[in-house]
């Protein structure tokens, strides 16, 4: 379960931001999460959950935004959805494709008092 240790680097990256701050409570936790990434939301929260219990974070929202997958074809310029991780451009069957979003994973912003 890679959630685990996904769980764990934003864990302390928002410590870490807060403790920069002054702050000593995390409320919330904005993530933006790329569809490819294969990381499961509920699975991130409840890892999440388990390990900031004795952190500034324990009673922190997780907030996830799930990016979709989509890409840009490099012979003819349409953009599409990807779906079930297949490359092909739907307008002219090219496979060479360009990935647009669907790869992120970042903290976008947190709250803290």
């Amino acid at each position: 379960m890679h959630e685990m240790a996904i769980a764990q680097g934003i864990l302390d990256i928002v410590v870490q931001e807060a403790s920069q701050n002054g702050a000593d409570r995390i409320t919330r936790i904005k993530l933006r999460i790329g569809e490819m990434t294969g990381i499961q939301p509920d699975a991130l929260t409840f890892c999440f959950e388990a390990l900031a219990a004795e952190t500034p974070a324990r009673a922190a929202e997780l907030e996830i935004e799930v990016v979709p997958l989509v890409a840009e074809c490099q012979a003819c310029g349409q953009q599409f959805g990807v779906e079930r991780y297949r490359f092909f451009c739907p307008a002219c069957s090219s496979a060479e494709v360009k990935t647009l979003s669907g790869r992120e994973l970042q903290v976008e912003h947190l709250e803290v008092e």
